[in-house]
């Protein structure tokens, strides 16, 4: 039996700088998420929105969404993945968990820092690319700007799914969906964007266009609604189209410098 991945994509708005109000605000959505889903996607910095004052957060804070993280996989037998502020040693990241139903996680700091924002002089990069096993999938988890950067989703282990969550505005949405379809045609893989909803408190307007792009690139699942988007992702349709077009085979190889 070919394997799948039923995945629920979260879009929504988001309060400012509110952690234990977006905690709140995901507790209702998710009362009635389907019980067939595996893996839940929260958009990128999902219990504060895309803060440039992180020191706004405590360490406690930011914990406490860690730890609703780890029960809410828990209770709902399901993974969960969203990035958050995370400080540590007096630095701080813009840091994705994916936690296990079992509570245990991984995480991935986001490598391309938003410099038109000052994301690059507030948050630390990160340096590795986290590829997580689940459900039979290899998962490759990124954050909103890593879009902009092929090299670095490049497909050079395999990987079934992208997965990019996100806090990317209206102005340039255009240039978010046809990243994440050629993200998902280059790499021969799913390509899942998770976006948020509403305004912040910098005046930035979101209106989602969460989606779902199989490994040719056509769209499965599209939305600007606040609602739960639902996506079964197909390991026999992975495997049919790398078979068919054997396009991965003559990519290039390198090696990054930094």
């Amino acid at each position: 039996m070919k394997e799948t991945l039923n995945v629920a994509l979260i879009q929504t708005s988001l309060a400012w700088e509110a952690p234990a109000l977006n905690r709140e605000h995901f507790d209702t959505i998710l009362e009635n998420v389907s019980s067939e889903t595996q893996l839940i996607v929260l958009p990128e910095m999902f219990s504060t929105g895309f803060t440039m004052e992180p020191q706004n957060l405590t360490e406690n804070q930011a914990k406490s969404t860690l730890l609703w993280m780890q029960e809410l996989a828990f209770n709902k037998g399901m993974a969960v993945m969203g990035s958050q502020v995370w400080p540590e040693n007096g630095s701080y990241y813009n840091r994705l968990f994916f936690v296990l139903p079992d509570g245990t996680y991984s995480y991935y700091d986001k490598r391309h820092t938003f410099t038109l924002a000052g994301e690059d002089k507030i948050y630390t990069a990160g340096q590795e690319r986290l590829i997580v096993d689940y459900a039979g999938f290899k998962i490759c988890p990124l954050i909103c700007y890593d879009l902009r950067f092929p090299v670095w989703s490049r497909n050079t282990v395999d990987y079934d799914i992208l997965i990019y969550v996100a806090n990317w505005p209206e102005p340039r949405v255009d240039a978010w969906d046809t990243l994440l379809k050629a993200r998902a045609i280059e790499n021969m893989s799913y390509s899942i964007g998770v976006n948020r909803l509403g305004s912040d408190a910098n005046g930035h307007t979101y209106v989602g266009h969460s989606a779902v792009y199989d490994p040719l690139g056509s769209a499965e699942v599209f939305s600007k609604e606040d609602e739960i988007l639902y996506a079964s992702i197909q390991k026999a349709r992975i495997e049919e189209v790398r078979e068919k077009l054997k396009f991965l085979q003559d990519r290039d190889s390198f090696n990054l410098l930094k």
